[in-house]
């Protein structure tokens, strides 16, 4: 579904492996590969040209997007990546609200003769680059304003820096190779305070 493009594109910040942080949007290559990828979420949308003007527009809307992922997470911790440098929140809807309004949108009915009535969205703009923006917004007020965002968690492994739904009451990692490393962490941190005489950590 549409709605999900907001969460990949929150995670296109990542962890690189190496200790640091990876930015998939820090190049007009990088967006250009981003969106092919992402083409079936977002619509159908694969540009031939992307630029860097819209690049910034897509991070700024990304900025938006994790601002208020951030306040949806709370009282828990945020991803840390931008934690110390997140716009107001009040900015991100208005952001949000403007990018998704860049383009009009109307619901069409579809109805086969062999199957069922569905609903589609078609928007009434040429401009591919406003379409992209709109589209993302969307996805990302569709995602805020449902219930997928009570389940939205901020991953606590180490290092990790995503997003993710949950799954399931006692998820606590956004896949299992964030959990195994959560759980050596631990390990290693109680065997290192019981050799210095510490009490071991809950």
């Amino acid at each position: 579904m549409e709605r999900w493009a907001a969460l990949e594109l929150a995670s296109t910040i990542r962890h690189d492996g190496e200790g640091g942080v990876a930015d998939e949007l820090a190049t007009v290559q990088g967006l250009k590969d981003w969106i092919h990828r992402q083409r079936a979420l977002l619509g159908g949308h694969d540009l031939a040209a992307v630029d860097e003007r819209l690049r910034l527009r897509v991070v700024e809307v990304r900025r938006a997007v994790r601002a208020l992922f951030a306040r949806a997470v709370s009282p828990t911790r945020p991803s840390p990546p931008d934690a110390h440098r997140l716009m107001p929140t009040d900015s991100a809807a208005a952001h949000l609200n403007a990018a998704a309004a860049l383009v009009p949108v109307t619901p069409q009915l579809d109805w086969p003769h062999d199957g069922s009535p569905a609903v589609r969205l078609s928007a009434t703009r040429d401009d591919p680059h406003a379409v992209l923006l709109a589209a993302l917004a969307r996805a990302a007020v569709e995602f805020l304003g449902g219930p997928q965002r009570e389940r939205l968690r901020a991953c606590t492994a180490p290092r990790c820096v995503r997003y993710f739904v949950k799954a399931h009451g006692r998820q606590e990692w956004c896949k299992p190779s964030c959990g195994n490393r959560a759980r050596a962490a631990r390990h290693y941190e109680r065997h290192h305070r019981a050799q210095d005489g510490a009490p071991a950590a809950p």
